[in-house]
């Protein structure tokens, strides 16, 4: 492995059974976090209100860093959609004539839509 990395054998074992650094220990605990934050939030929160989280339990960060673990754990903020209005009641086109006209118990059966309406 260290022929193919090109460094001598004992540097590559050096780094291999090194202890992680501080700052790697520092961003693994972000990730926890940052992840926990993010489930708790129903995958709402994006980095502004992640970084105000972190910030309200202790833990402040820079907006890069925070950015970059979002991107290494693969996380975005879920938008909810916008209501959009389906019906349009300004039209110009005609509109059905209202035979009922809120009675809805009439005199006897087929009243109401004799002559109206035929069903075949």
């Amino acid at each position: 492995m260290a022929r193919v990395l090109g460094v001598t054998r004992g540097g590559y074992y050096a780094w291999f059974n090194r202890e992680p650094s501080d700052r790697s220990k520092v961003n693994d605990r972000l990730k926890c976090l940052i992840g926990s934050i993010h489930k708790i939030s129903r995958q709402t929160y994006g980095l502004p209100r992640l970084r105000a989280e972190l910030k309200s339990i202790g833990e402040p960060s820079n907006k890069k860093r925070v950015r970059r673990l979002m991107l290494e754990l693969g996380i975005r903020a879920k938008q909810k959609r916008r209501y959009r209005a389906t019906t349009n009641s300004k039209h110009s086109l005609p509109v059905a004539e209202n035979a009922l006209s809120r009675q809805f118990n009439p005199p006897a059966q087929d009243q109401v839509w004799a002559g109206d309406i035929s069903y075949v």
